[in-house]
């Protein structure tokens, strides 16, 4: 326990990140050798500031952060990896600035098995909430981790479909590990606590802060071997995410959708920096495994159907009922009805502005 605690002092100690933190370890060994050695040679490594900061002793506040994590790490699930154990995540390790702690409640073996980010819009789309799904229960069924950030929108629906597959999911956090951010996925992060894993670099407790969020992203590419876009608007954090895998090295993906649409902005924007344009599971299955042979059942392959004559004047951009009267040659009274009916039945959307949209089923 006294090596965690000296672990968790590090990570306490004003002024020592994630980089400061790799120089140290990397100059005088593991954190008791650092707290160990004198001010003076501290100073070769660090500003004046932080290498007194090293040689004072432990705050009050860094007590109690000491005594809560070791009182949670002794409840089932939870966990605790230092920079040093032979289980952290490998992957982490090829980024410029791993986390010296992940706090993980759930399996933690999942962190090393192989993985797929899959990120997106909060205000999603009924289709681009289904796409993140179908394509998430389909990696999931092949075998690959589910890796996203617990936000509502693309995020919940990935975790949801990861969840489907033996492949489970990974929930990357912006708070604490003791905290549910938001409040509305508390079930669901109940539910992956359970049968996936919940990481955060975040000592407990630590709130809501919106700095965070971006700076978390960094371990949903990292972790992964590649990233799937589904629905962004031209400046997103989705985008700044896929940025940040390709700097890692990472496969990126992305799903086109309407030139119409603002959430379609973005991954166009990715396809055409030399993303992947993906229609299904089965294009990113085969690009991380070029031995995978092209026969092998696709969950996103929805199987033909006979469609309303509606839906085929309708296409796939969204329609204003006006249009769709006059491409009909129909009264916007019996357009409105057939909508009615086909929105009931999931295969419409009502967007913005009052347009409709076709759902892929």
């Amino acid at each position: 326990m006294s090596e965690l605690a000296d672990w968790i002092r590090l990570s306490a100690t004003p002024g020592v990140g994630c980089l400061t933190a790799r120089k140290l370890l990397s100059a005088f060994g593991l954190p008791a050798q650092i707290f160990a050695t004198p001010y003076s040679s501290l100073t070769s490594v660090v500003s004046e500031r932080i290498a007194r900061a090293l040689c004072d002793p432990p705050s009050s506040a860094t007590q109690t952060r000491i005594t809560l994590t070791h009182t949670w790490c002794e409840q089932p699930g939870n966990s605790l990896i230092t920079l040093a154990d032979a289980d952290y995540p490998a992957y982490l390790l090829d980024i410029p600035d791993p986390p010296i702690l992940l706090y993980i409640k759930g399996r933690k073996e999942l962190l090393s098995a192989r993985s797929i980010a899959v990120v997106g819009s909060r205000n999603a789309t009924a289709q681009g909430i289904s796409n993140a799904m179908q394509f998430s229960a389909s990696l999931s069924q092949s075998g690959l981790t589910i890796v996203s950030g617990m936000a509502l929108g693309i995020d919940t629906a990935a975790h949801q479909g990861g969840l489907q597959g033996p492949g489970s999911t990974i929930a990357v956090i912006g708070t604490g590990a003791d905290i549910v951010y938001p409040a509305r996925n508390r079930e669901l992060a109940h539910c992956i606590a359970e049968n996936g894993c919940i990481l955060s670099e975040y000592p407990l407790g630590t709130q809501s802060i919106a700095a965070n969020f971006p700076r978390r992203n960094r371990l949903i590419s990292g972790l992964s071997e590649g990233i799937l876009v589904i629905e962004a608007a031209a400046q997103s954090g989705s985008l700044i995410t896929a940025r940040m895998a390709a700097e890692q090295g990472r496969d990126v993906f992305a799903i086109p959708g309407s030139i119409h649409s603002p959430l379609s902005k973005g991954c166009h924007e990715l396809i055409k920096q030399g993303a992947k344009l993906t229609e299904t599971a089965l294009d990113i299955l085969q690009e991380l495994d070029k031995n995978l042979p092209a026969t092998i059942p696709d969950a996103t392959t929805s199987p033909a159907t006979t469609e309303s004559p509606l839906l085929s004047v309708l296409g796939f951009d969204p329609v204003h009922p006006d249009t769709l009267s006059q491409r009909c040659n129909l009264e916007i009274g019996e357009v409105i009805s057939q909508l009615l009916i086909l929105e009931l039945n999931g295969q419409v959307e009502v967007i913005a502005g009052g347009y409709y949209q076709r759902l892929s089923r």
